[in-house]
């Protein structure tokens, strides 16, 4: 049986530029999402085969602004495998799917990690993803194209 590759740890530098990019990719998607309850999910696929999860429960609010997160330990973990995901070296591929409770179906969008940033999924891919499995009691989703994150550089912060 072949032994799974080992995985190398990035750089300081490259895990600060990432989670500087995290942090604002963070929230770049809870503006989009805008005013609601939400389910923030992360899938990514490791360079040693591997898959990891990351989910967090957010409510948003505009008036007034406020943000709650559910559980401190989930967004944490989210935000950290988002950071990894985003410098790249040790993720093959990624998505962040976001569901926002919604009458009379939930509605998600996702994005794909891609260059170190979040790109827009295609709809017809997170569909798919969302579907429910024949046979498994799980919620309809209605799928709609998630919003282009304005990039914003490292630089740009200067």
């Amino acid at each position: 049986m072949p032994a799974r590759p080992e995985l190398i740890r990035p750089d300081d530098v490259a895990i600060a530029a990432a989670m500087s990019r995290a942090l604002t990719v963070i929230a770049l998607v809870i503006l989009a999402l805008g005013d609601g309850e939400h389910t923030v999910n992360l899938v990514a696929e490791r360079t040693d085969d591997t898959f990891v999860r990351g989910q967090a429960d957010l409510s948003v609010g505009t008036d007034p602004v406020r943000l709650s997160v559910l559980d401190e330990d989930d967004y944490t973990a989210l935000r950290t495998l988002l950071v990894f995901a985003l410098e790249g070296s040790t993720v093959r591929g990624a998505v962040l799917v976001a569901t926002t409770a919604a009458e009379p179906y939930p509605r998600a969008c996702g994005w794909t990690v891609r260059g170190g940033w979040l790109h827009p999924m295609d709809t017809a891919d997170l569909q798919q993803a969302v579907t429910p499995c024949p046979g498994v009691a799980a919620v309809r989703r209605e799928v709609y194209r998630a919003p282009a994150l304005p990039q914003i550089t490292d630089d740009s912060a200067h």
